[in-house]
């Protein structure tokens, strides 16, 4: 399969799937960030594959590395880069606060840990964490299995895929569209009926939280208002005066609010 100039291979991981698509960059520049990610704007995408996951709770990265490899045979793409984005269920992503007096990455990587075993109940050793490390302020790690890592590297060697990223499916979206967030805009992306919300500083490009966020059937304005208006308060915060969202954002929510009260919602487009 021949490749043009700043083409490369979006594979999208689930527990369920695999997808493959063609996308374009025009730019390539690695980044510090939560996972590692590439930066630049998106150029769209074209399917490529896609493959079912039959569930494996036993062993679910050999599950979705069997399928992978599945997937990756049916196409000509030896040489290709490859940004691996992870369905956010397969990872973590928490919040740190820095402990006072933190003068070096060790101590930052201990209070990653530490608030990742209190969270979630288990040593952090079996997960690889990173984070956008700060000494001074808050700031969000995130997590992936090293078997799922493991996993994804062996299925990429065996078709000499070079990996340049692997992310979350939140961080991937966050970075593609955190740039564009307008002053008092909260940010929001949307995926298999979920809304992952993204509570950010005055500044616009810092995060206060992020939460996760089932969509109910039938949500309109009226029900997105009120749930940023209790997540703010709920983070004693301000309500944004705008959500920018990305992803499959429902139809209604595209619509210009025909109540004043409510908070207005705008699409950012290529983020998926």
């Amino acid at each position: 399969m021949r490749r043009a100039i700043g083409q490369y291979l979006r594979v999208d991981v689930a527990p369920h799937a695999i997808a493959v698509q063609r996308a374009t960059r025009w730019r390539w520049k690695v980044r510090a960030g939560a996972a590692g990610a590439l930066a630049g704007a998106p150029g769209g995408g074209e399917a490529l594959a896609a493959q079912a996951i039959a569930p494996s709770g036993d062993h679910p990265f050999d599950a979705i590395a069997n399928a992978l490899r599945a997937v990756l045979g049916e196409l000509d793409v030896a040489g290709w880069p490859a940004s691996f984005v992870l369905a956010d269920e397969l990872t973590r992503m928490w919040r740190v606060t820095p402990p006072p007096g933190a003068a070096r990455m060790a101590d930052l990587e201990a209070a990653a840990g530490l608030r990742f075993q209190s969270l979630y109940g288990e040593a952090p050793a079996a997960w690889q964490l990173s984070a956008d490390w700060n000494a001074t302020h808050p700031f969000f790690a995130a997590a992936v299995p090293r078997a799922l890592l493991a996993a994804l590297s062996g299925a990429a060697k065996d078709h000499k895929l070079a990996i340049v990223a692997i992310e979350p499916r939140f961080v991937s979206a966050w970075n593609q569209s955190r740039r564009r967030l307008k002053q008092g805009a909260w940010y929001g992306h949307i995926h298999d009926n979920l809304l992952t919300l993204a509570a950010t500083e005055a500044d616009g490009q810092r995060l206060r939280a992020i939460r996760p966020l089932p969509i109910p059937h039938g949500a309109d304005h009226g029900w997105l208002t009120q749930t940023l208006q209790r997540e703010a308060l709920l983070l004693d915060m301000q309500a944004p005066s705008l959500l920018q969202v990305s992803g499959s954002v429902p139809v209604s929510w595209a619509q210009p609010v025909a109540n004043a009260a409510h908070i207005p919602c705008a699409l950012l487009g290529a983020a998926r």
